[in-house]
């Protein structure tokens, strides 16, 4: 095994795991970031998202190995003091009841609005299709999305 160094939340990072070692676990077992969650591991539920130079990707189906050189964000990286629109929307629109889900739909949900301010019922549903919710908040969730664009649109957001 070799050394395998990539950028998570900032800082440079070096790990020695395996190259088909699942991201979700390296970020988790080794760099100790327990935000991101494992859900179903076969990149179907979303718990796991996690930004890969910017997108929204499925960490439990990533080998560490192609990830040598690139950027990671983590749920930790958004924003350590909560102050992301998405993150603060969240809370004020009470999303989160069990929570386990969330770390990857906020993620999701950063990412869309990275990419489309402006967003309509489709476009969240769309980007978020893939997410599983066990509590059901969906409609807390898109309220959530649209509260953050707004915030995004006039100008509060980044």
């Amino acid at each position: 095994m070799s050394d395998i160094t990539f950028t998570v939340n900032g800082r440079s990072r070096t790990v020695s795991d395996a190259p088909d070692t699942p991201l979700l676990w390296v970020l988790r077992d080794t760099l100790g970031l327990t935000g991101t969650k494992y859900g179903c591991g076969i990149s179907q539920c979303g718990a796991c998202t996690v930004h890969l130079d910017g997108r929204a990707t499925r960490s439990c189906m990533t080998p560490v190995g192609s990830v040598a050189g690139r950027r990671i964000t983590t749920i930790e990286g958004l924003s350590p003091d909560g102050s992301h629109p998405v993150q603060k929307a969240w809370v004020a629109e009470q999303v989160p009841q069990c929570g386990y889900c969330q770390s990857g739909m906020l993620m999701t949900a950063a990412d869309l609005l990275q990419r489309t301010p402006r967003v309509t019922d489709a476009d969240i549903d769309s980007a978020l299709a893939g997410h599983i919710c066990r509590c059901g908040t969906y409609q807390r969730i898109r309220r959530a999305v649209h509260v953050a664009s707004a915030e995004i649109v006039k100008g509060g957001g980044r």
